[in-house]
């Protein structure tokens, strides 16, 4: 079974997981591999600069999330993609979130938590 990790920054040590920096390779990966054969995913929340922007200027010192100023897809679109295909009968696979954006990392657990 795989593991897959989506993180623009990060590394996990361990080198049994597969490595994907954004959401069209989180897309491609998840789609080549099946959901079948992946026992958990690891996501992080902002994946590229606009993100990472929010994320300090907002986020942290206010504790407000304002996707209209993020430009890039995030770790809540993959969590929306990966709902669907559970919608869509594919397999529901373990998930946690790493991020350390605590209203991303709120909003996508709490997307999954309501599918379950």
């Amino acid at each position: 079974m795989k593991r897959i990790y989506l993180d623009d920054v990060r590394t996990p040590v361990d080198p049994d997981w597969i490595v994907v920096r954004n959401y069209e390779q989180f897309v491609d990966t998840v789609t080549f591999h099946g959901l079948d054969q992946i026992d958990l995913i690891s996501l992080d929340h902002d994946l590229g600069d606009s993100a990472m922007a929010e994320w300090h200027k907002n986020v942290y010192h206010n504790y407000e999330l304002n996707y209209d100023n993020i430009l890039e897809k995030t770790g809540m679109d993959c969590v929306k993609w990966l709902v669907n295909q559970w919608l869509d009968g594919q397999r529901v696979v373990d998930v946690v979130v790493h991020s350390a954006n605590a209203i991303g990392s709120a909003n996508m657990m709490g997307y999954i938590n309501n599918y379950r």
